[in-house]
């Protein structure tokens, strides 16, 4: 059989590193990417920077690790189905939804943003300026600053030093200082408070879904603030403790 004559070797050569990224386990680095699909380092960071411009891979830290980008989940219902962190987060995300009653978030990191993949629904009233595929900020919300706290200092200072801290409701940490000194609490803790922080009207709940160093992304609780009181925040960190750890169980 002879074979077909096909145009556009860019395009081939972008396939096989897609392909590449996403039958790993880990992320792998341009150097890994370079030797896993033999070709040359420097035409494979120029194909790289061009997906990562079109939103086909998102590149992470400051030695840059690539991931399939969160465009596939625009594509429809089967390109959702191959993120596993959301196959696998989801059934225990309901779970916890149905025992606080309020909205439950899952998001994955991008380009320095939080991407939110998907959502358990609360069954109360609540209005959500973010859609699914849509992004926030890191410094603002509670998954990203849940997962900022995991941060070494080199990849902290790198991403503050190209994140202006626009705020978006008067509660928005703007003070590079103060944002460290929350992080640093949250750290402790292990989880992160957005209080009115990324939209008004809404207290957040952030936990961050890390195992072996690798970061699979992370959940929250969200509610209006007014049916937000001590007793439940308190009830809320527990459960979301408890569905972490179911969580990264299956990692």
């Amino acid at each position: 059989m002879t074979e077909k004559r096909l145009y556009g070797t860019v395009l081939l050569k972008a396939k096989k590193i897609l392909d590449f990224i996403s039958n790993l386990e880990t992320a792998p680095t341009l150097k890994e990417i370079s030797t896993g699909v033999e070709i040359s380092k420097p035409t494979v960071l120029k194909i790289l920077q061009t997906l990562e411009y079109c939103g086909f891979v998102r590149s992470v830290g400051t030695e840059k690790q690539y991931y399939l980008g969160s465009i596939f989940i625009k594509y429809g219902d089967k390109t959702t189905k191959s993120f596993d962190i959301s196959n696998i987060a989801m059934p225990f995300l309901n779970e916890l939804r149905d025992k606080t009653t309020e909205a439950v978030n899952l998001g994955i990191l991008e380009n320095n943003q939080i991407i939110l993949l998907n959502r358990a629904k609360s069954s109360n009233s609540i209005r959500f300026d973010l859609e699914l595929g849509g992004s926030m900020n890191m410094y603002s919300s509670a998954m990203g600053k849940a997962l900022l706290s995991t941060y070494s200092e080199e990849q902290l200072n790198h991403y503050l030093d190209q994140t202006a801290l626009t705020p978006l409701t008067k509660n928005t940490l703007t003070n590079r200082e103060d944002l460290l000194k929350e992080l640093t609490q949250i750290k402790q803790q292990g989880y992160a408070v957005d209080n009115i922080e990324n939209q008004d009207g809404i207290y957040c709940i952030g936990f961050p879904l890390i195992k072996n160093d690798h970061i699979f992304g992370a959940f929250s609780i969200s509610a209006p603030v007014f049916r937000v009181d001590n007793d439940k925040v308190k009830e809320w960190i527990e459960l979301g403790m408890e569905t972490q750890k179911k969580i990264l169980a299956c990692f």
